[in-house]
C-alpha cells in the first residue's frame, strides 16, 4: 500500500475500493441470509429485493441471487460450514468473482468465506460504502466517504494485505538491530493519519456549514429526511422548481442541497434535501456524513418522506426514525411532518385511496401527516400549508412599536422575524405584528424590552 500524500485530491471510493468499477465482466453472486430467531422489521422477501436494488446500484453483473436460511450465526463464517461448502460449490460451477452477503461480517468471517470459496467477498457495510464511493459528487462528499471507507478498512487489515507477515528490514540503521516495523503496522499507521487529516478537513467544513447557516438571516431551515428511493428528491423539486437529480435508484441524492421557497401567506424558508437512509446503515457512514446531516439537526421542521406505496413503507420509516433518534433528533424538539408520497401509484382493485390510506399509521409523535404525489402534484399545496402551521406553532406573535429614528431595530425585525402586518405610521413611529422564532426569542426580548411598548398578540 503506498503512502497517502496530503495535498493529493482524494479519490473518488476511498483509497482502495472492494469492486472494480472498470470490471464489467465481473460475475456476483447475491447471498441474504435469513437467521432464524433474529428479528427484523422487514420482510426477507424486501430484504432480498433491496440487496438487488443495491448491488444494482453500482451496476454489478449478478449471476444469482439467493435466500439462505441460517439456523445460528457462526463465529468463523457466519452462514456456517454447510452454507459456505454449498457456496464453494457454485461459485466454482458458475464462475464467480465476488459474493456479496447481506450481513455485517467480522473481518475473520470475510476472510474464512473468501479463503473456503476462492471469491471475493463484500458484505452489506462494504456495498453501500461502494455505492455511497460511486455517488460522492462534491469534495466534502468525497472526504466523507473516504472517512467512513478508511474506518471499516483499519479494522480489516488482516484480510486486506496478503504480505502481513513480511517486515520491513530496519535498513542497518534500527537502534537495536532488531525487526523493522512491520507491514500490518505501518498499514495501520497510514490509514490512522489519514483519518486524522480528513477529520480535520471535515471539522473545517462543519465550521464552514455553521457560518453559511448563522447567514440565512433566521429564515426557517425545514429538512427533507427518508428511506433511499422514498422521493425526496422529487419531492424537493416539485416544492422548489429545482432540478435536483432524481431517480429510482437508490442513493440517488448523496451530497445534501439547499434552495430557498416561499410558503403561501408569503414566509421563506430554507429546504434541505439529505442523503437517503437505509436499514443497518453503517455507524461510520452516519459518522462520517454528520456534517451533512446538521442540515437535520438544526432544522425547524423536518419532513418525513414515506414511499406509501411500497409494501416495506412502515419498516423503512422505523429505520429512518431510529437513524435521526442516533442522530439526538426527536419529534419533542423538532415537529415531524409525515409525507405520504406516491399516492398516484396506489390503486389495487380500484379502492378509494382515503380508505387504503385510513390504515396505515404515522412512526410516532407527529405534527402533520399529508398524503402526496410528487410526480401529479396532488397535495403540495396541502404540505405547505402545513409547513407554515409547524413553523407557526413554534413561534410567538407581539405587537411592537418602533420610533421613526430606530432603523436598525426594523431592519433587524425584518432579519430576524416574519412581519405579519404594519399599523399605519404615526408621528412616534410605526407598529408591527411579528412572528418570533423560539431561536431568537431572548435576542428579541434583549433588544426591545424596555425601551418601547410590548404587548403579545
Amino acid at each position: 500500500m503506498s503512502d497517502f500524500d496530503d495535498d493529493e485530491a482524494v479519490h473518488k471510493g476511498g483509497p482502495q475500493a472492494f469492486v472494480d468499477h472498470q470490471q464489467h465482466q465481473t460475475r456476483v453472486g447475491l447471498v441474504v441470509p435469513d437467521v432464524r430467531g433474529l428479528m427484523s422489521q422487514h420482510s426477507i422477501e424486501s430484504r432480498k429485493s433491496e440487496f438487488e436494488g443495491l448491488a444494482g446500484a453500482i451496476h454489478l453483473d449478478i449471476a444469482f441471487s439467493e435466500v439462505i436460511k441460517v439456523r445460528e450465526v457462526k463465529p468463523a463464517t457466519f452462514i456456517g460450514g454447510g452454507h459456505t461448502e454449498t457456496l464453494a460449490k457454485r461459485v466454482k460451477a458458475e464462475d464467480i468473482d465476488l459474493l456479496v452477503i447481506d450481513a455485517s461480517l467480522t473481518a475473520i468471517q470475510q476472510r474464512n468465506i473468501e479463503k473456503e470459496t476462492g471469491a471475493k467477498v463484500l458484505d452489506r457495510t462494504g456495498l453501500i460504502l461502494e455505492i455511497f464511493g460511486e455517488r460522492a459528487a462534491t469534495r466534502e462528499g468525497v472526504l466523507q466517504v473516504e472517512l467512513a471507507h478508511l474506518n471499516y478498512q483499519k479494522g480489516r487489515l488482516v484480510r486486506s494485505w496478503t504480505h502481513l507477515e513480511r517486515q520491513r528490514g530496519s535498513g542497518g540503521y534500527g537502534f537495536m538491530g532488531g525487526p523493522g516495523e512491520t507491514q500490518i503496522e505501518s498499514d495501520r499507521r497510514q490509514i490512522t493519519d489519514r483519518i486524522v487529516l480528513l477529520e480535520d478537513r471535515l471539522d473545517k467544513v462543519k465550521k464552514t456549514r455553521a457560518q453559511q447557516r448563522s447567514q440565512r438571516s433566521g429564515t426557517p431551515v425545514v429538512a427533507l429526511v427518508g428511506y433511499t428511493n422514498a422521493g425526496k428528491s422529487s419531492l424537493f423539486n416539485a416544492l422548489t422548481g429545482s432540478e435536483v437529480f432524481a431517480k429510482d435508484l437508490l442513493f440517488a441524492t448523496l451530497d445534501t442541497t439547499v434552495r430557498k421557497m416561499e410558503l403561501p401567506h408569503g414566509r421563506e424558508i430554507m429546504l434541505s434535501d439529505t442523503v437517503g437512509f437505509v436499514a443497518d446503515l453503517p455507524t461510520d457512514l452516519v459518522a462520517a456524513f454528520r456534517a451533512t446531516l446538521e442540515e437535520v439537526l438544526d432544522a425547524d421542521v423536518i419532513l418525513h418522506a414515506r414511499d406509501i406505496a411500497n409494501p416495506d413503507h412502515l419498516a423503512q420509516a422505523l429505520d429512518v426514525m431510529k437513524v435521526l433518534g442516533d442522530l439526538g433528533v426527536s419529534a419533542e424538539k423538532t415537529p415531524i411532518i409525515e409525507v405520504w408520497n406516491k399516492v398516484d401509484l396506489l390503486a389495487p382493485e380500484g379502492l378509494p385511496i382515503a380508505d387504503l390510506l385510513a390504515v396505515i399509521s404515522p412512526t410516532g409523535k407527529v405534527a402533520g401527516i399529508v398524503p402526496v404525489s410528487a410526480v401529479t402534484g396532488q397535495g403540495l399545496d396541502d404540505l405547505k400549508l402545513a409547513i407554515e402551521k409547524a413553523l407557526g406553532e413554534k413561534s410567538r406573535t407581539y405587537h411592537v412599536h418602533v420610533p421613526h429614528t430606530a432603523g436598525a431595530d426594523i431592519g433587524w425585525l425584518h432579519s430576524h422575524s416574519e412581519i405579519i402586518s404594519r399599523d399605519e405610521p404615526n408621528e412616534q413611529g410605526s407598529g408591527f405584528v411579528v412572528r418570533i422564532d423560539p431561536r431568537h426569542k431572548a435576542a428579541f426580548l434583549e433588544r426591545f424590552n424596555g425601551r418601547i411598548e410590548l404587548s403579545e398578540a
